[in-house]
């Protein structure tokens, strides 16, 4: 690999989520995902209505997570869900995941997460949001919270280009998402983005160049997707009429893909992840079959090494 000073690269080809928490926390943490009864200004009528077109929550949400559960009751039993599943974790994330987690008065959302912060274990939040449910007065919030708890906003972009965004209902533009990333940035608050590749209209090219566009905004970590048609969404509708407007990734096709985009992205993102799973009877489109994330990533650390690749070898 370069003699670039990285300092992961002594651990995978990439700038791996696992190493990043293990160097800042010095031990596994599990985050626990949470729904508050959170909607989004594209849902409720404030700037569109029906929602982003592929968004279906229910699709991601685990089973013990359901909004007529208070905060404190969705952590413990998260923390019971992991403990019975994995190895048990002494520390949590509380996981702010669906719809819009900042679309609320701050006097709102304080109550809100300080009944995750209430809970012994929980070591901060991960707020995930849109764009245009971020203010100032919220981010100096966000900042003051920092100084003594782990705390990052997570910001659906999921594409560099408005005619995507217009289609998939999202009711703001780049521009906007590029604002609040900056502002969260300079507020001291660490900042993670979310993308989905596969989009209708958007050539290979055109994702890659996302690669470019991305690496110039101040995110610590990011998220990939390959798109995926979910059961009772507006985007599963379109797909039975228009079913030619959509070019799915297949899964070679795609490892080959990422390990081309990352290897033009900024090394300093921490990749969290670098495809969705949905169980499959929320799939309404073509899948990879019963293949798991960590086979994925298997195939992709593969090919990386094949081809002597590594995040950012390419990155400019």
């Amino acid at each position: 690999m370069s003699d670039n000073n990285y300092p992961w690269k002594h651990h995978r080809r990439f700038n791996a989520y696992a190493q990043y928490f293990k160097r800042h926390f010095g031990e596994r943490v599990q985050k626990l995902s949470i729904d508050a009864g959170f909607t989004c200004p594209n849902r409720d009528g404030l700037v569109a209505r029906g929602g982003c077109t592929y968004c279906n929550n229910e699709s991601f949400n685990p089973s013990y997570c359901t909004p007529d559960k208070s905060v404190g009751q969705q952590i413990q039993e998260g923390i019971e869900f992991h403990g019975n599943r994995y190895r048990r974790a002494e520390k949590y994330l509380a996981y702010f995941q669906a719809f819009s987690n900042t679309y609320k008065p701050l006097s709102e959302l304080k109550k809100i997460y300080a009944q995750a912060l209430d809970v012994p274990g929980v070591v901060g939040l991960v707020i995930g949001t849109r764009s245009d449910t971020i203010d100032e007065e919220k981010l100096e919030y966000f900042a003051e919270l920092s100084k003594s708890k782990y705390v990052i906003i997570e910001y659906g972009i999921e594409s560099c280009y408005d005619e995507s965004l217009v289609k998939m209902n999202r009711g703001h533009n780049f521009e906007n998402t590029k604002k609040a990333i900056q502002l969260t940035h300079d507020y001291g608050v660490k900042v993670g983005g979310h993308m989905i590749f596969g989009l209708p209209g958007e050539t290979k090219e055109m994702m890659l160049a996302e690669a470019k566009i991305l690496s110039k905004l101040p995110l610590d970590t990011i998220k990939f997707h390959q798109l995926q048609i979910i059961r009772g969404t507006a985007m599963a509708k379109d797909y039975l009429v228009n079913p030619d407007s959509y070019n799915f990734f297949e899964l070679d096709e795609y490892v080959d893909f990422i390990v081309e985009f990352v290897s033009q992205l900024n090394p300093n993102f921490v990749i969290e992840r670098f495809a969705g799973e949905v169980p499959p009877r929320f799939l309404a489109g073509p899948s990879w079959g019963r293949i798991r994330n960590d086979q994925i990533l298997n195939k992709i650390e593969k090919l990386m090494e094949e081809k002597d690749i590594w995040q950012g070898k390419l990155y400019v």
